[in-house]
């Protein structure tokens, strides 16, 4: 009998979103290296860094021929510049002032891995911001919500009151493109599900 998946990451949103996949799955924290070479594009990194954090939690498995392991990240696009999670209030700003009234891409990329088997796939969804004012950027910028996540905004909380449009798969902009992992995983671990 197969060990329950394991999801390799601390994120609440796709821990929330993996529950409409799968009933069952532990969570195990990866210390991956998220550093990525100077010029990489979104596409690329996003597979790039979901493997490295299920490699590195696969790694840690007594079983690792047994082990599903489910690794993802997210990045935000814009200028062929990547926004990963600010660290400051002052690079918040810098982000969103960068985002407001355009339009950008997020990918969310996702590593399934099982022994020496692995699949690897990512989505891109484009969003559009409303044009801020200094006062509105400096508000949102002023809550917690935007240090956790890529490009400093989250579209599931106050960040949704930013976005204009989206264009593509809302969960990929949240962090989980719940749809296309649920059929790659009926390909990959059929016997996950009962149909």
């Amino acid at each position: 009998m197969s060990l329950a998946p394991i999801l390799a990451s601390r994120s609440p949103r796709r821990q929330e979103l993996l529950t409409t996949i799968l009933p069952e799955f532990s969570i195990q924290v990866s210390a991956a290296d998220e550093t990525l070479p100077a010029g990489t594009p979104p596409d690329e990194a996003v597979r790039l860094l979901a493997l490295r954090k299920a490699s590195a939690v696969l790694a840690l498995q007594p079983a690792p021929g047994e082990a599903l392991v489910i690794g993802s990240d997210t990045v935000v696009s814009i200028d062929g510049r990547i926004l990963g999670k600010p660290h400051s209030q002052e690079e918040c700003l810098e982000m969103l002032q960068l985002l407001s009234g355009r339009r950008h891409t997020v990918y969310t990329g996702v590593a399934l891995l099982r022994g020496d088997r692995q699949r690897v796939f990512h989505e891109a969804a484009g969003v559009e911001f409303w044009p801020l004012s200094p006062r509105e950027a400096g508000w949102y910028a002023s809550t917690p919500e935007p240090y956790d996540k890529a490009g400093g905004y989250g579209v599931q909380g106050l960040g949704s009151l930013l976005v204009k449009g989206i264009e593509g798969d809302y969960f990929t902009v949240m962090g989980l493109p719940v749809s296309r992992l649920w059929r790659e995983l009926r390909s990959f671990a059929p016997e996950l599900f009962s149909f």
